[in-house]
């Protein structure tokens, strides 16, 4: 390449640059809070997945929804062996019944089998709905902490660690939020669901 064209390109390369900072530089003024000069970033990462899966109060929302689970799982078993049964009755009257009088029992027999298919996906989306309120307490909480440790620590910025590729160690602050969290929220009261 000769001298003349570097010197074009360096030239085009100058003048490219500052198109970009002016334009930034228009984009900036029409701002009505410019950024400060001179403001010192502190990056701090937060694994919260580790969170998640070894918090106190996770464990113990984890803990009520399934004894909450439990206790639907054997209301639903000794109702699907009522239907067993009420299928197996049904199946012995046949030969007894008339044809209309079996029809009949059997769209009642239908229609009891609808119920309890029917109870079954409320009692999922009652215990999905009391779980994801409780989530969402912890991370109102989760949240207050990080803001107030990223406020004590002139910290300006809070990445996953998941949307990260290398992190030094001493920009974790997981085990610290981890130990606020479980001492500000240990438990929480997760409601019976339907109530």
């Amino acid at each position: 390449m000769s001298l003349s064209r570097i010197l074009i390109l360096s030239v085009s390369i100058v003048f490219f640059g500052m198109g970009l900072s002016s334009v930034s530089y228009a984009q900036d003024k029409g701002n009505a809070n410019p950024p400060p000069q001179g403001v010192r970033v502190n990056v701090a990462i937060i694994d919260m997945k580790h969170i998640r899966r070894n918090a106190a109060v996770i464990k113990d929302i984890r803990g009520q929804i399934s004894k909450y689970r439990q206790a639907y799982q054997a209301e639903i078993k000794k109702e699907e062996l009522e239907l067993r049964n009420a299928n197996q009755e049904l199946a012995r009257q046949r030969t007894i019944l008339s044809p209309e009088a079996f029809a009949e029992e059997r769209r009642k027999f239908e229609q009891r089998v609808v119920e309890v298919q029917r109870k079954v996906q409320n009692r999922r989306r009652e215990l999905d709905s009391v779980q994801s309120k409780a989530i969402a307490q912890v991370q109102t909480e989760l949240a207050k902490i990080i803001t107030t440790f990223a406020s004590e620590k002139n910290i300006t910025l809070v990445f996953r660690k998941e949307q990260t590729v290398i992190v030094a160690k001493p920009l974790e602050i997981t085990a610290t939020i981890l130990s606020r969290l479980d001492k500000s929220m240990p438990s929480l009261v997760v409601p019976a669901p339907g109530k």
